[in-house]
């Protein structure tokens, strides 16, 4: 067998179901040839930038064109590693600034995995661009930021899928066909959610100088501008309120969106949050380490509890959500799910993660890999791709996002200002409360402007 027939070969092994290939007749003998590739841009090179990226690869012969990211050395760690895991085996073109990379190239997909605070901004950026957009979870840092995104996202209209891939986790996607929907839980009528990570970063290093590979000015953005004390892309900014929404935005998000998505729910009708720093008080970060937050429904309560001290309530659901039925309680996770039936007559079910170690055996060399995770960020790519060749709205379009992403902000502003809100989504503003409306929209540092201009 030729090469050219082992690279055809693994072509047609890693294309999706979904390709429509041609046929060329070349001296009596048919060949099939590949379509175009689409072309795919990365902002944010780090842990989850690349997981997504390679994901993506797994399901799709995409050619890589360019990556971005204002850390040189983490920038060439990435076109190294992509360029033995791509088709081609090419090395993308490097950028450190997002808005060169745009103009130089003609992306069909931008995948955004920059800290929070850049989500927007890079966002918008690409559907302007003509580029559909993945983009991490949460999609803003504030609830306007989220309110722009969706209003570009049908005016250039653009698919965007949003990294809350656990709609597209098996076995949730399980529990919610064969336990929400069968009826098995009853009437639902309220929702615990919950995180007893020991996430939260709270050390007290030294300001120092900024190293030469690192742009800390691009890197900063429209966020405030921190005295330089380490490279806050390795997770550190997750523990300032600067670049994201603390333990709420980065964990409630993903279990309130999965909730909103087997209950098929909307828009809270009011929200109320209390918290703060109670324990760990002796470090840097300001992101709440105690906070409790109830999104109200009609006759249903979901409420979110996350401590980065102390044991969790459960050991076995440390991050989870637990939904009460009068027939039946469902607990569930990133791992695993219970279902536990209030007749004893009735059987219990249980189900697993999938893995797919032995189908993708390069995902155990690949460092920092959530091995559990990466089935579902597949099976959320081939949706993604689904959408924009298809038409339609991928399972975590971009609306959707904003609801959860917005309703965690939401919780946030209400530990701050003492009091539930109520959010209109049609008006964009909080029900007679002006000095929450201040907090809709944060200041943005300059030269940056805000996507608000643009609703």
């Amino acid at each position: 067998m030729n090469s050219f027939e082992i690279n055809r070969r693994k072509f047609i092994k890693g294309a999706t179901a979904s390709l429509a290939l041609g046929a060329l007749d070349v001296n009596g003998l048919n060949f099939m040839l590949p379509p175009e590739r689409l072309r795919v841009g990365l902002i944010g090179t780090g842990w989850y930038g690349k997981s997504d990226l390679f994901r993506l690869i797994q399901v799709e012969p995409v050619e890589v064109i360019a990556l971005c990211d204002a850390d040189k050395n983490m920038l060439s760690d990435a076109a190294k590693m992509v360029s033995q895991r791509q088709l081609s085996r090419k090395t993308p073109r490097l950028y450190t600034d997002f808005r060169k990379m745009l103009a130089e190239n003609k992306l069909d997909i931008v995948l955004i995995g920059t800290p929070d605070h850049w989500h927007a901004l890079l966002a918008i950026a690409a559907m302007q661009s003509g580029a559909h957009v993945y983009v991490q979870k949460p999609i803003s840092t504030d609830v306007l930021e989220g309110e722009a995104m969706v209003a570009a996202a049908r005016k250039y209209n653009r698919v965007v899928q949003v990294g809350t891939q656990r709609k597209s986790t098996p076995h949730l996607i399980d529990a919610k066909k064969n336990i929400i929907e069968t009826g098995l839980l009853g009437k639902v009528s309220h929702v615990d959610m919950c995180c007893y990570y020991h996430m939260r970063a709270n050390g007290n290093p030294a300001v120092k100088p900024v190293p030469g590979f690192f742009d800390y000015e691009m890197w900063t953005g429209p966020a405030p501008m921190r005295p330089y004390d380490d490279l806050p892309h390795k997770r550190w900014w997750r523990t300032f309120m600067e670049y994201g929404n603390g333990i709420m935005g980065d964990m409630c998000v993903h279990m309130f969106d999965t909730v909103r998505w087997m209950l098929q729910l909307g828009w809270p009708k009011r929200i109320s949050s209390t918290g703060g720093i109670y324990v760990q008080k002796e470090g840097k970060s300001n992101i709440s380490d105690t906070q409790s937050a109830l999104f109200e429904y009609d006759e249903l309560n979901c409420m979110w509890q996350h401590r980065s001290w102390g044991s969790p309530a459960d050991p076995d659901y440390p991050w989870s959500f637990i939904i009460y039925g009068d027939k039946g309680t469902l607990k569930a996770s990133t791992m695993q799910y219970d279902f536990i039936p209030m007749d004893k007559n009735q059987t219990p079910i249980h189900k697993d993660v999938v893995y797919e170690k032995e189908k993708y055996p390069e995902d155990l060399a690949e460092p920092d890999i959530e091995l559990n995770a990466a089935p579902a960020t597949r099976l959320h790519m081939l949706d993604f791709l689904k959408a924009i060749r298809q038409g339609g709205r991928p399972v975590a379009d971009i609306e959707q996002g904003h609801i959860s992403t917005a309703s965690c902000i939401l919780a946030n502003m209400s530990m701050k200002v003492g009091r539930p809100l109520v959010y209109d989504p049609a008006q964009r503003k909080i029900i007679n409360d002006i000095e929450a409306n201040g907090l809709l929209q944060r200041p943005y540092r300059l030269p940056w402007v805000h996507p608000a201009g643009m609703l």
